[in-house]
């Protein structure tokens, strides 16, 4: 990746818009079942995979949840279903997980009609934490995670295909946003559109964010975008879902830039800020900083942030 840093440091031209990045071989399946039932769509459906899994239909949570749509084995004996025909209920095919994707949250937007509030938020809210805390607690129940997968994946679901990606203006509100938060703590979990905030528990290392008020990387990029009038997704991984890859040589400041193994697995995001140069709250332990591009030898991608509109996938 050293030719794409040398780009970004060399070229701050602009790209055209392209979509919200869905894997090809995905979207058929996500057009399908997304009509499922009035309660979802396929942009939701969509979103919920990103949040997820990252659409890896491999992915394995440290709790045992497996899959393109991470099901418990639990929830797929009693939900899963022979989506394809093949006389098999695999819970790795994506052909079988996510049509049951779609008729779980289907049945789970029954399950909790009746719960007072968003209808939408409290089924995703469902699909987490379960149908009887949302029914315990009248709503999407007050658990941290919970909150915040909701608030996630509400924002992608709200980020389709053919949106236009942010412009030059928007990018240097982004840029002067994050430039004002240089200093704050890092707080893993921590940062909303509003500015710093207390986080979660816990880091893959142990680190906490709840006695900290600051942001972790992914909610310093949301905070700066915000104050642009664009709503990204809360992680990282969902932020590079919402924008639009920019080539080596097409990087501006405001471009997000990602770090992982592979897009389905980026663990860290910063916004670029010109010659080689970016804003980024790097891990526990620091503050918000000017770091070099290349302080990491992973960097996956640029994107672009893209604005939601009201098209479908």
């Amino acid at each position: 990746m050293a030719s794409l840093v040398q780009a970004a440091a060399d070229d701050p031209a602009v790209s055209t818009a392209l979509s919200l990045s869905v894997p090809a071989e995905y979207k058929d399946l996500i057009e399908e079942y997304g009509n499922m039932c009035p309660a979802i769509s396929p942009n939701l459906l969509a979103a919920l995979l990103s949040q997820e899994s990252g659409f890896n239909p491999r992915a394995t949570s440290p709790v045992g949840a497996k899959g393109i749509a991470q099901f418990m084995p639990s929830t797929w004996e009693s939900s899963g279903v022979d989506g394809n025909g093949d006389g098999k209920r695999d819970i790795n095919n994506p052909e079988d997980a996510i049509p049951s994707a779609a008729r779980y949250l289907c049945n789970i937007a029954d399950d909790v009609k009746d719960v007072p509030g968003d209808k939408q938020k409290n089924m995703l809210a469902a699909y987490n934490a379960g149908t009887g805390a949302v029914k315990k607690y009248g709503g999407v129940p007050p658990y941290k995670e919970t909150q915040n997968y909701v608030t996630s994946i509400s924002a992608l679901a709200k980020t389709p295909v053919g949106g236009k990606t942010a412009s030059s203006d928007q990018a240097t509100t982004a840029v002067d946003a994050a430039k004002a938060m240089i200093g704050k703590p890092y707080s893993w979990g921590g940062g909303n559109s509003s500015g710093p905030s207390t986080g979660t528990c816990c880091s893959p290392k142990g680190r906490s964010g709840k006695s900290t008020v600051g942001f972790d990387c992914s909610g310093l990029t949301l905070y700066a975008y915000a104050q642009a009038g664009i709503a990204l997704p809360r992680t990282a991984t969902q932020q590079y879902a919402a924008s639009e890859p920019v080539k080596p040589g097409d990087v501006r400041p405001g471009d997000l830039v990602f770090y992982g193994s592979s897009t389905a697995a980026i663990h860290h995001v910063a916004i670029y800020v010109g010659n080689g140069w970016m804003i980024d709250a790097p891990r526990p332990g620091t503050r918000v900083r000017y770091d070099p591009m290349d302080i990491m030898s992973d960097l996956i991608a640029v994107g672009r942030p893209v604005a939601s509109n009201s098209k479908e996938i």
